[in-house]
């Protein structure tokens, strides 16, 4: 690939992740675009990318082969090797021959040279001190990532790790709203359930919100949900 067309996609995809942040994405899409980007671009046969979910367990999201999906696999069943290394340290880790991995990665070895990969280079996704994630790039031949392809991984996937950010966070922001406008709307139908009670009882507002919430908790139901059922006349106390 000429100079200025590998430049020119490269910077392309940093529009795309960057756009990531002001419209909205598919996640799944914005990782596949990114392992297909460098293993297009950069001196890799291909590429994988791990990621943790919310509960912290890594998870096999994009892939450019079938051959890295399994390689990934592979790793996290046994919990070892350089893909899963470089999320746990948070760290680089560059293996220049698979063939001389440690003894404790034999399954990983045997794995990799299997698929025909003799290198590899996996990038953490990780943004102040946080990692998510680990951007793995597969060689088919022996020696370390050079360093303009390096770097570029690693900008790679910090402009995807603040993304994928962006996205949990508005999401969890668009939960919270919804619990909030849940809890307002709520709020509604109790305060028309204690005019309810108070009127057919003779209790004050104070009486019949402390009925209310007294049946609620003999039932073992949320107030809430009594209070809807007294609104629609579905049940009286």
């Amino acid at each position: 690939m000429a100079a200025e067309s590998r430049e020119a996609l490269l910077a392309s995809t940093f529009v795309s992740l960057a756009d990531t942040l002001v419209v909205g994405y598919d996640v799944v899409d914005l990782l596949q675009t990114l392992v297909d980007t460098c293993a297009t671009l950069l001196d890799a046969a291909a590429a994988g990318l791990l990621l943790a979910d919310e509960s912290g367990v890594l998870e096999v999201v994009a892939s450019t082969s079938e051959r890295t999906r399994l390689l990934e696999i592979l790793q996290l069943r046994t919990g070892l090797g350089p893909c899963v290394s470089c999320f746990e340290t948070g760290s680089v880790v560059s293996v220049d021959d698979i063939r001389e991995v440690p003894p404790e990665w034999v399954l990983f070895h045997d794995g990799a040279l299997e698929q025909g990969f003799l290198s590899v280079h996996a990038v953490p996704l990780r943004l102040r001190g946080y990692t998510m994630g680990a951007l793995n790039l597969f060689r088919e031949t022996t020696g370390p990532l050079n360093e303009h392809d390096a770097a570029a991984a690693q900008a790679l996937a910090d402009v995807a790790t603040i993304g994928i950010l962006h996205e949990r966070a508005l999401r969890q922001s668009e939960q919270t709203r919804e619990q909030l406008q849940r809890a307002l709307d709520s709020r509604v139908v109790i305060e028309q359930a204690k005019g309810l009670i108070a009127y057919s009882t003779g209790l004050d507002m104070n009486g019949a919100f402390a009925k209310l919430r007294s049946y609620a908790r003999s039932t073992g139901q949320p107030v809430s949900q009594v209070a809807d059922q007294i609104v629609n006349r579905t049940l009286s106390i």
